[in-house]
């Protein structure tokens, strides 16, 4: 199998790209498109985001110290691809995708109602790192859409057409190729079944 070798670059990719809302006291919300996102921590739940100094959000979120990111489902790509080529310095962002503020439960950001997951952060760090800064922070409180919530409370993630971003495009997300453990699943339950 024949290969390039390459400078040093971002290919680790898919990625999920979100829509993080933020405002500043007595201005209108704003959103910025990320895919410079990840989770850090389990407990307490923490997530990092990387944004560059230059963009408009930047600001909002190193001054106030808090975000709320919203999950992107296939509805909200067009959304989130126009959020991520304009400015909110220009254009009221939650206005020209006709999106709803969603009044947040433990910060003053609001999160985007037609997301269905939104994770209410409070920053506690800031790492400069060179085109970008990684906020890292806690993830304080998370709503969650009612209708994928079975009759046993269970929450179907997976069931709300979930975007990716892999390489300057978006994906939908597809084919379940196995769940966490599946790979020894089997093997396990055959040295069980031996073991009686």
């Amino acid at each position: 199998m024949a290969k390039q070798s390459w400078k040093p670059g971002n290919l680790l990719y898919p990625l999920p790209v979100i829509m993080a809302s933020c405002q500043r006291p007595g201005e209108k919300p704003n959103i910025i498109t990320l895919a410079w996102a990840g989770t850090v921590c389990s407990t307490p739940p923490m997530v990092s985001v990387s944004i560059q100094r230059v963009r408009h959000s930047y600001d909002i979120i190193k001054e106030t110290g808090e975000f709320v990111i919203n999950l992107v489902t296939k509805d909200l790509t067009f959304a989130t691809d126009y959020c991520g080529v304009r400015s909110g310095r220009d254009v009221d962002k939650f206005a020209e995708m006709k999106l709803t503020p969603l009044p947040s439960q433990h910060i003053a950001a609001p999160g985007i109602a037609e997301s269905p997951v939104n994770l209410e952060c409070r920053v506690q760090q800031v790492i400069p790192l060179g085109s970008h800064d990684m906020f890292v922070a806690e993830i304080v409180g998370v709503t969650v859409e009612d209708s994928y919530i079975d009759e046993n409370g269970k929450f179907h993630l997976n069931d709300t057409d979930l975007t990716a971003y892999s390489h300057g495009e978006y994906f939908r997300l597809g084919e379940k190729l196995g769940k966490f453990g599946y790979s020894v699943e089997k093997k396990q339950n055959a040295a069980k079944r031996g073991q009686r």
